[in-house]
């Protein structure tokens, strides 16, 4: 009896040292993550890892952004080199390839605190060149870089259901895994540096040419005398059905919800999807890729961004060519 008390006694403790040790990696793995830009994408990105139980340094040059966040229980710091300074995991959300070259080798950039060992990882949606020269300049300074673009517009970024893209070294997945599942239904490996921002391009070109003939469609079936919300119907259980008809439909009135249904405020702006197949151009130009339909959409979107367009939501689209 004395033996079998012993032995019982051995394995409570046994059992409470692993339900420790396990304790310890999960409170271990909730470090401080550092957020930079926090933009419409950005804040409920940022919030979604604090909702996570992950303490978020944050920074970004509107401070007005921040204020929500450190509401919260962000800490937030005056520049990219003093969030690097205290966290060795760092996400960037930020609007362009110059915004990013500026917020990471910049005079007041994230590589010039860097911790050696810190996982860098860029949700912007740029150049994947640039992504590439990012990656090199972080490896120099003995840290490791990985591009993650997002898929999904504010929406998804505030439900935690973004599908993220990423490119970087293989054996570094897992860890990056960890943080972007926290924002996203979906996170994907692509490849090598620079691929996460090949696809996103490829989908975003894909999708502003699926919004534009959405839109189209939509204007000739009224003009026809349909109703806007049975043509829609209509669509949706043929073949012309596409997520900016099923999802995110560009006409007011068809669908709660969206930008279109709040005189297209909100979303994914015009400025930034011109932007976006502005990269694609550049990549079909450097790999010698026809592209017409990508081209002609990015003719048209950057003449809504001339026209009064370019902070409305890119399914505006719709009232660009009503009014055409």
């Amino acid at each position: 009896m004395a033996a079998l008390l012993r032995r019982s006694r051995s394995l409570v403790r046994k059992c409470r040292n692993h339900v420790w040790l396990q304790g310890s990696r999960s409170m271990a793995s909730k470090t401080q993550v550092g957020f930079i830009g926090l933009g419409h994408m950005g804040n409920p990105m940022a919030k979604n890892l604090i909702k996570h139980g992950y303490p978020v340094i944050a920074s970004d040059v509107f401070p007005e952004s921040c204020k929500e966040l450190q509401e919260l229980g962000a800490q937030i710091l005056d520049t990219p080199a003093d969030v690097a300074d205290k966290a060795d995991r760092i996400i960037t959300m930020l609007p362009s390839s110059p915004n990013v070259i500026d917020v990471y080798t910049g005079p007041n950039g994230i590589l010039k605190k860097v911790k050696k060992g810190s996982l860098l990882i860029d949700s912007s949606t740029i150049d994947p060149a640039v992504s590439k020269e990012m990656a090199v300049a972080a490896e120099k300074t003995g840290a490791v870089f990985m591009d993650a673009p997002v898929s999904g517009g504010v929406g998804a970024a505030t439900s935690g259901k973004l599908t993220f893209m990423v490119g970087g070294a293989e054996e570094e997945f897992t860890a990056a895994k960890e943080l972007l599942s926290c924002m996203g239904a979906n996170v994907v490996y692509c490849g090598q540096v620079g691929t996460g921002q090949a696809a996103k391009i490829c989908n975003n070109m894909l999708l502003a040419i699926g919004m534009i003939g959405t839109a189209e469609t939509m204007n000739l079936g009224i003009r026809l005398g349909l109703d806007p919300k049975l043509l829609a119907k209509i669509l949706n259980m043929s073949s012309g059905r596409c997520w900016s008809s099923d999802t995110y439909n560009p006409v007011p009135g068809v669908m709660e919800g969206v930008p279109s249904a709040n005189n297209y405020q909100g979303g994914f702006g015009t400025t930034l999807m011109a932007k976006d197949l502005g990269l694609a151009q550049n990549s079909a130009s450097n790999t010698k890729t026809a592209v017409p339909l990508g081209s002609l959409a990015h003719q048209i979107y950057r003449m809504m961004c001339a026209r009064g367009y370019a902070s409305k939501d890119f399914s505006s689209v719709f009232q660009f060519l009503r009014e055409e």
